[in-house]
């Protein structure tokens, strides 16, 4: 009788409202991206998606929720970046697995994060910048948010280019953005849609991005594979994922829901609008994308030395 009753559980799925946590404030591009989802799956699933906002920690608060979530379907999770794949490598004893606690379903976006300069400084390209560093190591500061996806782009751009550059921690990117803005720090790495009304406006100046290819909001700016550093990529990412021991018909039901809404013109041109990628969707691609970029980061991380802060 207990198994008629968890089939038809499964079968009729959802019949009741699903939250979707995501372990960030809201505001941010983070927020978006899971708002976007919920209110796409709400209209292919026919019951209601709702954003539950669990910030702290860089996002690993809220993650480390979701994995303790009751594994039945009604919990999902915003995985991405930082939580997923950087927390691993700063932290040995964060208390989830991302590979062992979560079954990830789908990427949603994928976007670069863009070098800028405040036009108050003389630099014109990436080579300038470059070319100032090696020459007056440790002089130049630039502003970081701890374990963010801009945060790493420099990490790995310091490494690649051998370069020596001071770096200002910050809280959160709201305050980032204002110094940067205010000329107190002169270089970021922040994400593309964060730049952009800015960059337009003049008030800061765009030297590169960090995707394999050109953003096309940002067309006449190089990206740094292209500037010289072959190879270059470093991503900003976001995708939906449940806790492990969700039943399969549900997971599939979940997959394929969100192969629908990723496939949708709507969703695409939001995405596109802002400079996003729409990425390869399905749970094969996504599994396979956070256990690279675990790696990726880690290894980046050790390098480095960057400790926890």
């Amino acid at each position: 009788m207990l198994l008629a009753v968890t089939a038809l559980a499964q079968s009729d799925y959802p019949n009741k409202p699903v939250k979707i946590i995501v372990p960030f404030p809201a505001g941010g591009t983070s927020d978006v991206m899971g708002r976007l989802v919920a209110e796409e799956l709400t209209k292919t699933l026919k019951q209601p998606f709702i954003v539950e906002n669990v910030g702290g920690a860089g996002g690993v608060i809220g993650t480390d929720k979701a994995a303790k979530a009751t594994p039945d379907g009604y919990t999902l999770i915003q995985t991405g970046v930082g939580q997923n794949a950087v927390a691993h490598g700063l932290d040995a004893h964060v208390k989830y697995n991302t590979l062992t606690d979560f079954i990830h379903i789908s990427q949603v976006h994928s976007g670069p994060n863009v070098l800028v300069v405040h036009p108050s400084t003389p630099f014109q390209t990436l080579k300038d910048l470059v070319d100032y560093a090696k020459a007056n190591p440790g002089k130049l500061d630039y502003g970081y948010t701890p374990a963010s996806s801009g945060h790493m782009a420099m990490e790995l751009f310091k490494q690649t280019a051998h370069v020596f550059l001071t770096g200002i921690p910050y809280r959160g990117g709201g305050p980032l953005m204002t110094d940067a803005l205010g000329g107190t720090i002169k270089i970021i790495f922040i994400n593309q849609d964060a730049a952009l009304q800015h960059v337009k406006a003049g008030k800061l100046r765009a030297l590169a991005v960090t995707s394999a290819k050109r953003n096309p909001l940002y067309p006449d700016v190089p990206t740094i594979a292209e500037s010289g550093y072959k190879g270059f990529e470093a991503i900003s990412w976001s995708g939906i994922s449940l806790p492990k021991g969700t039943p399969k018909a549900i997971v599939d039901k979940l997959d394929a829901a969100m192969q629908q809404v990723l496939a949708s013109s709507v969703v695409r041109q939001r995405l596109e609008s802002t400079g996003f990628v729409v990425p390869p969707v399905g749970a094969k691609h996504y599994t396979e994308y956070v256990k690279t970029e675990m790696e990726r980061w880690t290894k980046v991380i050790k390098t480095a030395g960057i400790k926890m802060e």
